[in-house]
């Protein structure tokens, strides 16, 4: 008997659906044996091109190694080689230029040794638009905030990046923002970070109901963490009259409907929510692994909103599938 598709089994299919009919190619900064077995996966799934930075040779080696058919040169870019000499100049002074229009002045020699680093080189590949998104951050000198920062920077409409993660177990699915990127968002920044994430689940296709996390419900307690949330809540709505929202909000009371009832009866959310803002960084980063590691919930992300082009981190200890999963999504957020 088969089992219910999951969310990201049915993003995987759009994804593949995509891929079909437009051709994706997703940019990966790291050569790690984790990496090289996903972009396998990738291609023989039909999710994506993978377009793998790194020393042609070296990946060659691990590729025979690992016993890997898939994964061939056009899959391969050894972009410090001779022969890429005049791109990597290019994307140098376009980076000096960048920089300069932000305010801070590099040389010409610095901007080439950033360039030089695959996780920057990857990114310009992106602003470019010759590559439709990257995956980076199994080493921890490819972390790719910086070059998110200051190469693809946030949207118009957006003020600050922020990051998603989704937890699914059996049929149950969560959205849980912010888990990895701001540390304490004031009232503004964490509306914004709710109405970012209920665009990503949207564009998942699923509707959002969200929670303001907090550990008072209904003013059953009095500070200016509460009065934080409560703000936050209350910019939302006026900015988007149409989502499912409640808080300041506990979580029993936010995903459980008993619970709801007690402590918030009338609650638009009735127990039923499935994306979880969390006040601050503190308690998404400590939430999401205590879900992760003590309930059994597999995570997926962070997922980075609100940029430009789609660019994610994954962490050093990442799985294939999870690098998999996360090509997926990837290759969904270039569609918004």
């Amino acid at each position: 008997m088969f089992g219910k598709k999951t969310l990201i089994d049915e993003i995987t299919e759009r994804a593949i659906a995509i891929n079909k009919q437009s051709r994706r190619t997703l940019v990966f900064a790291d050569t790690t044996d984790t990496v090289l077995l996903a972009c396998e996966e990738i291609i023989r799934k039909n999710i994506a091109k993978p377009l793998i930075l790194g020393e042609k040779k070296d990946i060659l080696r691990s590729l025979r190694r690992l016993r890997l058919s898939s994964i061939t040169d056009h899959h391969i870019l050894d972009y410090r080689d001779e022969e890429n000499k005049a791109q990597l100049t290019d994307f140098a002074k376009e980076y000096q230029e960048m920089r300069s229009r932000d305010g801070k002045q590099i040389n010409a020699e610095e901007a080439l040794a950033k360039i030089t680093q695959p996780h920057y080189y990857g990114a310009m590949l992106v602003h470019r638009e010759l590559a439709d998104g990257m995956i980076t951050g199994m080493t921890s000198e490819t972390k790719p905030y910086f070059p998110v920062f200051e190469i693809i920077k946030t949207r118009d409409d957006v003020k600050r990046v922020s990051g998603l993660f989704i937890m699914s177990r059996d049929d149950k699915t969560f959205f849980f923002a912010d888990c990895a990127i701001n540390i304490d968002p004031n009232p503004e920044q964490l509306a914004e970070i709710a109405l970012v994430t209920a665009e990503t689940v949207i564009n998942f296709g699923v509707k959002p109901k969200i929670a303001m996390l907090s550990f008072s419900t209904r003013d059953s307690a009095k500070h200016a963490f509460v009065d934080k949330v409560k703000a936050a809540t209350k910019i939302v709505k006026e900015k988007n009259s149409g989502l499912v929202i409640d808080g300041e909000i506990q979580l029993d009371a936010a995903i459980i409907p008993a619970i709801a009832e007690k402590k918030c009866a009338g609650s638009p959310l009735a127990g039923e929510a499935n994306v979880l803002i969390f006040p601050d960084l503190d308690a998404g980063n400590i939430g999401y692994k205590l879900v992760e590691r003590l309930g059994g919930f597999k995570a997926i992300g962070p997922i980075m909103q609100g940029t430009r082009k789609p660019i994610n981190d994954v962490s050093r200890g990442c799985s294939t599938r999870g690098i998999v999963d996360l090509a997926a999504i990837t290759v969904l957020q270039g569609l918004q």
